[in-house]
């Protein structure tokens, strides 16, 4: 199968993908650290998806905002039946504090609360989510880092990756990273987007950020986000395809398996 129609099949796949329980909506969770490349991933996903250049996050996530962004079909008022949490960036000092994305992920933080880096949200409070259906947890939990600073992070930030992906853990959220910016760290790849695969210097940042953050090798991904371009390229689409649709196969995954376990114990 050529790179194109390659492409096209994950497309299509994306464009036709529904939950198998029906009513349900699959939640992506997407932290880091600030300009990490988050909210430009949204961006390329929504770009890619509609076959246009689009913004639909605020590209400079350093604000204290919670964004839930969902992507519309070419049909008026119909989404894509999964959604985007793109949160504060995490800090050394400030930034998104441990204890609220913990809440985010079991679905107890409201889509409008603005994340405060100098209180966490508590029970009682009005963006506090008392009555959780099972659209509000988070099904995949994605941790996005860029190659050009996988080396640089400071062990601040790390412990609280590592924390963050401990609570994930025990409520069996899948849990990836994608490496952002891979063309700032290879000029290999800067060179041609097709090198991505060969180069030895960016499976050096690969296997450091699965050392430093302890995601399997298998579970990053390497993207190229759009973010000065006004018109889309095939292999910087292909890389946001094969991202997103490995998302959404363990998001899936992960549905299905929490639905079976609701099951067997209604037995």
């Amino acid at each position: 199968m050529s790179a194109t129609s390659d492409k096209q099949s994950t497309l299509q796949y994306l464009k036709d993908y529904k939950p198998h329980i029906e009513g349900r909506q699959l939640r992506v969770l997407v932290y880091g650290p600030a300009v990490a490349g988050k909210s430009s991933f949204i961006n390329s996903v929504k770009s890619v998806l509609e076959g246009r250049i689009c913004t639909l996050a605020l590209v400079d996530n350093i604000s204290h905002d919670c964004f839930t962004k969902k992507i519309e079909k070419e049909n008026p008022n119909t989404f894509y039946p999964f959604v985007f949490n793109d949160i504060m960036g995490l800090s050394d000092r400030k930034g998104v504090l441990v204890e609220d994305v913990k809440l985010a992920l079991m679905g107890r933080v409201k889509d409008d609360y603005v994340f405060n880096p100098e209180h966490k949200l508590s029970e009682g409070d009005q963006y506090y989510n008392t009555t959780v259906n099972p659209n509000d947890k988070v099904h995949v939990l994605v941790c996005v880092i860029p190659a050009d600073t996988v080396n640089q992070m400071r062990d601040e930030v790390i412990r609280k990756i590592q924390e963050i992906r401990k609570a994930a853990s025990d409520l069996e959220i899948p849990q990836v990273a994608i490496i952002t910016k891979i063309d700032k760290a290879c000029p290999d790849i800067k060179e041609d987007l097709k090198n991505v695969y060969k180069s030895v210097y960016l499976k050096e940042k690969m296997e450091q950020l699965s050392v430093n953050v302890g995601i399997l090798m298998n579970c990053i991904f390497p993207v190229r986000n759009y973010f000065e371009e006004t018109d889309l390229n095939d292999e910087v689409d292909s890389l946001v395809l094969r991202t997103l649709r490995n998302i959404i196969n363990y998001g899936e995954e992960f549905m299905n398996h929490k639905m079976s376990q609701s099951e067997d114990s209604d037995k």
